[in-house]
């Protein structure tokens, strides 16, 4: 198994997401490896939790990462944080991502769940859960 691709396969994420015209419009840019200290959008992304497991086999080392992307979204009812969401799962459901490390072999999407969170539920989460083979060089 390698762990050595994890930081690389979430750079490529990071940069498909920032990228993205349709994305950066709805959330004003407001993209994340980790939400800032202070005040924030209303609207933004931010990557999650990621679990790996080892997917080595006799043509070398490899590992299923399985991640989560959230949308989070003070805005009234769920219609903006799921656009958003929408947005992010066409971004990057089969995605031909480039790592600076290892080979994407494939990236899917697998589920999601829509919660309120915060003070009376005036916060709308949308956890995007994917899931990416990889292989180490």
């Amino acid at each position: 198994m390698s762990y050595g691709v994890s930081a690389a396969l979430q750079a490529a994420i990071y940069q498909k997401l920032s990228e993205d015209t349709q994305i950066s419009t709805l959330s004003g840019g407001a993209i994340y490896d980790a939400v800032p200290a202070g005040s924030v959008p209303q609207t933004y992304v931010t990557l999650g939790p990621e679990e790996v497991r080892d997917a080595s086999d006799r043509s070398g080392t490899g590992a299923v990462h399985r991640f989560t992307v959230s949308v989070v979204s003070e805005a009234a009812g769920f219609g903006a944080a799921k656009t958003l969401a929408g947005a992010v799962c066409d971004a990057l459901d089969s995605a031909g991502l480039t790592l600076d490390r290892g080979r994407l072999v494939g990236l899917w999407f697998e589920r999601a769940s829509a919660r309120r969170t915060g003070t009376g539920g005036a916060i709308r989460q949308i956890d995007l859960k994917f899931r990416a083979r990889v292989e180490d060089d």
